[in-house]
């Protein structure tokens, strides 16, 4: 028979609920902070930190350039899927590493330049204003469209037509974009030029740029004022594929598996490891305690907990692998928080699978997950990469997993497996921008920590009580006993009410 066979039976997160606790000041709705770390970052790398607990999936109709861009500026991050080819993968990385996040380093142009070689660069490289400077990156002045005209002034060198330094509003190594949004303000300019204090040019802040980020309090940037970017990998091409990666800059991996627990990708995160030894790499995923230990061991800075609970995901049906999300959170975090205590390194863990509304999201969080990562939820915005259509009068976006056929046209290296799939297709229903989506969850997910008495998603793996429920008190819970309108009878009661 089976080396060990296990009665007691593996828990879904929906079979738990929370139990409050008194409510403090400190643990205010308005004071609950949800700021977690990505990876824990081994010396002489940068600590990366999330400020919401939530990540959207390495999947082909998830996680593009759009989504990646306005996840990390609303202070998460989408991990960019690895199905498809290195340099589309790398493009997708470079757009959202490129995106104005406020610091800007900027084209620059010499004095000598004329106004007709400023118009050949422009619309291959997009810009208009270009800061002047002298072979020492001394700066001189800023030329823009409406300094000259081409007709008139092509032939003309670009030191006779720039607005020149001391006509200009200059910060010297101003790194805090709300006091560079106030100087733009206050000088009526629309950029604003950052020089250090020799007058070397180090950035630009476009008044456009710095409003966004205002308006945008939680985004997540790397040391040079650039959005947050995660990248899947394989483990059968991930040396050409990381490679090209980190040439892009790519802040974080991911090993994209089914099944985390395997000598395949133990040998990439020691690649990884001893050739690129500062790039963060998340592991997974896992599902036991072994498991945690294995990839811990190998050197995952993260790992990610799941197997086959996805709503298009279908392992447990096809391989008979798997185990409900909460036993298996319960037993990797027992291992991390163990792991903590003896090598004093926090390993943060990310529940994936099944994770779709806010109340998934706060269980997960607090049988001990860091961060969750979320597909179904993404994939029904406007910023998911796939194409919206109309079904019986409902607006829909295609879904589907990275083990469906879909995604296996590019290529099976996820899988070694290519007699048999391991996800579906299917529609979810569209639901407009994420940023008109998101602050609905968080205020959720912050209204659960302050009943519960926590400020600190540490607060809340600590400090939690969860009680398993019944069938019935599931039942008990939602809506019942009553007639809910419907769009045949909303008529007839509104006939009613009058």
């Amino acid at each position: 028979m089976a080396h060990r066979v296990t009665f007691e039976p593996s828990r879904s997160l929906m079979e738990f609920r929370l139990l409050p606790r008194l409510t403090t000041v400190e643990a205010a709705v308005d004071r609950v902070c949800l700021e977690i770390p990505l990876v824990w970052a081994r010396e002489g790398q940068r600590e990366i930190r999330l400020k919401i607990p939530l990540v959207a999936a390495a999947m082909q109709s998830v996680s593009g350039p759009a989504m990646g861009i306005e996840l990390a500026k609303l202070g998460g991050a989408a991990f960019i899927y690895c199905s498809q080819a290195i340099d589309s993968q790398v493009e997708m990385i470079a757009k959202i590493k490129s995106h104005k996040a406020g610091f800007v380093k900027p084209l620059t142009v010499s004095p000598t330049t004329t106004v007709h070689q400023i118009e050949t660069i422009k619309p291959d490289k997009g810009f208009s204003t270009f800061p002047v400077v002298s072979e020492d990156n001394v700066f001189l002045g800023l030329i823009t469209q409406r300094d000259y005209d081409p007709q008139a002034h092509g032939h003309l060198r670009v030191i006779e037509r720039m607005t020149p330094r001391e006509k200009l509003e200059v910060a010297v190594n101003v790194t805090d974009l709300k006091e560079a949004h106030a100087r733009l303000v206050e000088s009526h300019q629309s950029v604003l030029p950052i020089v250090d204090e020799a007058d070397r040019l180090s950035y630009l802040v476009f008044r456009k740029d710095a409003q966004d980020q205002v308006n945008n309090p939680n985004e997540v940037v790397d040391d040079k004022r650039r959005l947050l970017a995660v990248a899947a990998i394989n483990t059968h091409d991930y040396k050409e594929r990381v490679a090209a990666l980190v040439a892009s800059e790519v802040d974080a991996v991911a090993i994209d598996s089914s099944d985390g627990h395997s000598v395949h990708q133990q040998e990439t995160l020691k690649w990884i490891q001893g050739n690129c030894p500062g790039l963060p790499v998340i592991g997974g995923n896992i599902i036991t305690e072994d498991g945690f230990d294995y990839l811990v061991e190998a050197g995952a800075q993260a790992v990610k907990v799941g197997m086959g609970g996805g709503s298009i995901c279908i392992t447990q049906e096809q391989k008979g692998t798997g185990r409900g999300l909460a036993t298996a959170l319960m037993e990797v975090c027992e291992a991390r928080d163990r792991y903590f205590q003896e090598k004093k390194r926090y390993i943060p863990i990310i529940a994936d699978g099944g994770v779709t509304t806010s109340k998934d999201v706060v269980v997960a969080l607090a049988l001990g997950a860091d961060y969750v990562m979320m597909g179904r939820y993404f994939a029904r915005m406007e910023e998911s990469p796939t194409e919206k259509v109309q079904i019986n009068n409902h607006i829909m976006k295609p879904y589907w997993g990275e083990g469906a056929a879909r995604a296996r046209q590019w290529s099976g290296s996820r899988y070694y497996h290519a007699a048999f799939f391991e996800g579906v297709e299917g529609f979810v229903e569209y639901a407009g921008k994420l940023r008109d989506n998101l602050d609905e969850m968080l205020s959720k997910i912050k209204a659960a920590m302050s009943s519960c008495g926590c400020r600190t998603i540490q607060d809340f793996h600590e400090r939690t009580e969860l009680e398993l429920v019944t069938p019935y008190a599931i039942r008990e819970g939602q809506v019942h006993d009553v007639l809910q309108p419907g769009r045949e009878t909303v008529g007839a009661l509104r006939k009613w009410t009058s």
